[in-house]
């Protein structure tokens, strides 16, 4: 629901505003420690475009405008009074419709949570309101985050905002659209299947999905868990990088949590890619269905990287077992989660999230047992073939943003999909080795549809994984593309 508000600070031109809409992170967060812009400045101009775009797209859910101004206006304050600014300063961030707010509805895309009012923030929003950040929003997510299409009965369905009879992916899509559209400079979310880096794909964004305790999460019921984790997107990756810097480190409430401070990540890492062995499978070997046009693109992102002084040859790593595993724990974890409330609420929750958590009531430790123990063969597979590689290029979606209204693809490449989970194969495969991956804008259909490239390195390589991404992204500039909106 979209709130107005009144403009705070000096008047500002349609130009100016413009420039600030579409400025990344990195340079508007430098632009107001600088006080070359107030934070009262950026904040009012990404709800300015908020009010005048997204009623075609759909991303931002809940709108803080009142609060952001005042917020805004306090950080200035703490600006001018000397106080040192934290690294998101005055930036407008939005939030993800999973993660609580304090005193900002955060429905989960749920009839049940319709009118929820959390009374604390999660971790990752505790850590980016501490380093500056203003929160502007919440951001559309299918129901309780389940697949990779956002859409749910409380906010309807998100668009695409370079095509909006498409998709815009999910479930960070909300998240992903509002970034695509200039209505926020950067935006977190969260992945399980994709959750980062598919709507990342399908808007020509960054969405990276670190290592499992890089971004730790708080409150879990699942703390030992490593198939969902937060993380950061950002129209570039730089942008990316500097949320993560935010997001990243330890704490004491998530026992997962790596160690390394967050402020290591706050620039990609050196080096771009000469030298850098790179291997490529632009069709999953033939594993999974994919769309020409998705192939193309991905060795297309082949030939840049070697044009650029990689090593490039054509390989896979050993994905077996990685369908049972992430089909196996997921429903085990739908089923702990979930559980509780559809008997609470019977009627009242998507069909596909009942069956998820009934197949998972259905589980046997035995079944359990066996897809924890496909879990650490797939990292050790990963861990012995990136001894001899550096990056892994794949498609990130299947297939390019298909019809916004449709529930899933009904096929990919000619072969039907059974649910609503198949055509994720591509990046729920990749979940389950435990490996960081992102999604990088690798180009456009000839439709003009965005088309990610999946980019995945070894264990906690996160750094060296943004840097071969920079590097690829500063050969290419997909990213600057818009979408045309007006």
């Amino acid at each position: 629901m979209h709130e107005t508000h009144p403009l705070a600070g000096p008047a500002h031109d349609d130009e100016r505003d413009d420039a600030l809409h579409w400025t990344g992170a990195v340079e508007l967060a430098r632009m107001i420690r600088e006080r070359r812009v107030s934070a009262r400045e950026a904040v009012a101009a990404h709800l300015d475009r908020i009010a005048a775009v997204d009623p075609q797209v759909n991303a931002v859910v809940t709108v803080c405008a009142d609060r952001a101004m005042d917020e805004a206006a306090a950080a200035d304050e703490r600006l001018a009074s000397g106080v040192a600014p934290g690294p998101l300063h005055g930036l407008p961030v939005a939030v993800k419709d999973t993660h609580a707010v304090a005193g900002v509805r955060t429905t989960l895309g749920s009839p049940v949570f319709a009118d929820h009012v959390p009374d604390a923030d999660d971790l990752v929003v505790e850590r980016m309101r501490a380093a500056g950040a203003i929160v502007v929003g919440k951001t559309n997510v299918p129901e309780f985050a389940a697949g990779s299409h956002t859409f749910n009965p409380v906010f309807g369905t998100t668009r695409n905002p370079y095509a909006p009879t498409r998709s815009a992916g999910g479930s960070s899509g909300g998240a992903a659209a509002a970034l695509a559209a200039g209505l926020v400079p950067v935006a977190e979310g969260s992945d399980m299947g994709g959750s980062l880096r598919n709507p990342a794909s399908f808007t020509n964004v960054v969405g990276l999905r670190p290592s499992p305790g890089r971004v730790p999460a708080w409150p879990s019921a699942l703390p030992w868990e490593t198939l969902s984790t937060p993380g950061p997107m950002g129209r570039t990756v730089a942008d990316t990088a500097l949320l993560l810097s935010v997001l990243a480190g330890p704490d004491p409430r998530a026992p997962m949590a790596l160690q390394e401070p967050g402020a290591a990540f706050a620039e990609p890492g050196p080096g771009g890619v000469r030298g850098a062995r790179v291997a490529v499978a632009p069709d999953f070997g033939g594993l999974l269905p994919v769309a020409p046009e998705v192939a193309e693109v991905v060795a297309g992102a082949a030939g840049t990287l070697e044009r650029l002084g990689a090593s490039v040859e054509e390989a896979l790593p050993d994905f077996s077992g990685a369908d049972e595993v992430f089909r196996t724990l997921r429903a085990w974890q739908f089923h702990l989660a979930f559980g509780p409330v559809i008997e609470a609420h019977p009627g009242k929750v998507k069909e596909a999230v009942v069956r998820n958590a009934a197949e998972g009531a259905a589980l046997t430790g035995e079944q359990v047992g066996r897809a924890k123990e496909g879990l650490a063969e797939l990292y050790h597979r990963f861990r012995v073939f990136f001894e001899r590689y550096d990056l892994l290029l794949l498609p990130v979606s299947q297939l390019p943003p298909f019809d916004a209204g449709l529930e899933y693809p009904a096929e990919v490449a000619g072969r039907p999909m059974g649910d609503y989970l198949e055509w994720m194969a591509s990046c729920f495969w990749v979940t389950v080795t435990g490996c960081p991956a992102l999604s990088v804008p690798g180009g456009f259909t000839r439709e003009g549809l965005p088309v990610g490239v999946q980019m995945v390195g070894p264990h906690r390589s996160e750094r060296r994984l943004l840097g071969h991404a920079s590097a690829f992204e500063e050969a290419t500039g997909h990213w600057r593309r818009r979408p045309d909106l007006g």
